[in-house]
């Protein structure tokens, strides 16, 4: 199947079929800026048949513990110095790597062109704000684009995966 990027508007056109039982995503639509994702998943809605399933496990996080949300911060930033320290590239280090590999440039050329390049510095050093991290707000973005159910059946303290029924 030849490869359609989700953020072009006639993606679905290109699909082999009209309907589908299932949708599953992994790690993958955190890179969508909001209206972009508030969109996909309208358009998400409109592939599934009455009754089919959509699951996205993805980085979210339950924004209601703030304090141990901070404290989970904490420790995940520890522990990422710890491991640069003994060695291991951050993000940017490796992107820089893999934009250089003569293998990889051109992929990698194609992902910065889509998405941004993430070697840059991060806006105020964390995360992008346009993009949203919180399960409750894709819960209540899949609920508002056609899905009649939708809920965080599993979690992590940064991951959930989120399954919304047609």
């Amino acid at each position: 199947m030849p490869q359609h990027a989700l953020l072009h508007t006639t993606w679905t056109e290109h699909l082999p079929h009209a309907s589908y039982d299932a949708v599953v995503t992994a790690t993958a639509l955190h890179w969508l800026d909001t209206e972009p994702l508030r969109r996909l998943y309208g358009e998400l809605a409109g592939v599934l048949r009455a009754g089919g399933v959509f699951l996205n496990a993805d980085h979210m996080r339950d924004e209601s513990a703030p304090r141990l949300n901070a404290a989970l911060h904490t420790l995940h930033t520890e522990r990422q110095e710890r491991q640069r320290r003994r060695g291991a590239l951050d993000w940017a280090d490796w992107w820089h790597m893999a934009a250089g590999d003569p293998l990889l440039a051109e992929a990698t050329a194609r992902r910065f062109a889509l998405l941004g390049d993430p070697r840059g510095p991060k806006p105020d050093g964390g995360a992008r704000r346009d993009r949203p991290t919180a399960t409750r707000w894709h819960i209540e973005t899949l609920l508002g684009h056609g899905f009649s159910e939708a809920r965080q059946v599993w979690c992590s303290a940064s991951d959930a995966l989120v399954a919304a029924l047609r």
